[in-house]
């Protein structure tokens, strides 16, 4: 096990900076690879889905930033922090994370299955940063292209092979866990991360499933639902309200046609339109199934 020490935190802050000024995003973690920080919304009910649109810290990977001043608070707030998370699918770099798991325990050979892929599908891996984890796994770093979203999934191109895409995150070199520390594997800390072949990103972003209508909620009534959901809200719940609103009407496929409404229904809480208008686009991002290309 690590030793875990003032020292370590340090440390930790000194390798998130370095990262950020590299255009990473990133955000502390504790020594278990989980985010430091706690939830603002742990002890409402029901808890709230605010992915950081209230504009306070503690939401995981959602707090993840490259502003240095931003970093240093968070870190300041996450004094236990022992390494960090880098978040994936962000721009600029959008980075993807193949996750390769060693489990000698039930004969996965994770590499050796991504070689087979290369060979069965006609790609080749790139020279790309590399790092290796505790337990003698390892993280490929490849970038993807702009409007390509890449999902996070476990063991669906092939046993021990996990991929970090938008939503998740990768722990950062020189991050220390109960287990041990992360570290650049040698001969790559001067790399950049590479484009993603486009054979092994077609696998990597399979196409969306068909949309089935269930007919169990039309906009109009689950719509005005929603809108009362946010005029209901009380000063420190309306962005939480309002973000968590138009997820829903996103998900359901009607955010569009909601969002005048759920503005209307934000001004008359106390918010500014402005304010409104960017919970509602923030909850377009992060709802709306993109295409793939």
């Amino acid at each position: 096990m690590a030793t875990i020490d003032r020292q370590t935190s340090t440390l930790a802050l000194a390798h998130a900076l370095s990262a950020a000024e590299r255009g990473l995003p990133v955000f502390p973690l504790s020594a278990n690879k989980l985010p430091a920080l706690r939830s603002p919304h742990r002890a409402e009910t029901p808890p709230a889905h605010c992915r950081g649109a209230c504009g306070l810290p503690g939401h995981g990977v959602h707090d993840a930033t490259t502003d240095p001043a931003t970093v240093r608070a968070l870190f300041a707030a996450a004094p236990r922090a022992t390494g960090y998370g880098i978040a994936c699918g962000r721009p600029p770099h959008r980075l993807i994370g193949i996750d390769l798991d060693i489990d000698t325990a039930h004969g996965n050979d994770s590499v050796a299955a991504l070689q087979q892929l290369a060979l069965q599908h006609l790609f080749t891996l790139p020279p790309t940063v590399t790092v290796l984890t505790p337990s003698g796994g390892r993280h490929l770093w490849l970038t993807g292209p702009p409007g390509v979203v890449v999902p996070n999934s476990a063991s669906r191109l092939a046993p021990g092979i996990d991929v970090r895409g938008m939503g998740g995150y990768l722990v950062g070199p020189g991050s220390v866990t109960t287990h041990g520390r992360y570290r650049l594997a040698p001969g790559t800390a001067h790399l950049e991360p590479a484009p993603c072949p486009r054979a092994l990103l077609h696998l990597l972003t399979p196409p969306p499933r068909p949309h089935r209508h269930t007919g169990r909620a039309t906009p109009d009534r689950q719509g005005q639902g929603l809108v009362q959901f946010v005029r209901a809200a009380h000063e420190g719940q309306r962005n939480t309200r309002l973000f968590w609103a138009a997820c829903r009407a996103y998900e359901h496929g009607f955010g569009d046609a909601l969002a005048d409404a759920l503005t209307d229904a934000a001004l008359s809480t106390g918010l500014t339109e402005h304010e409104a208008r960017a919970a509602i686009a923030s909850a377009a991002r992060l709802s709306t199934p993109r295409d793939v290309s």
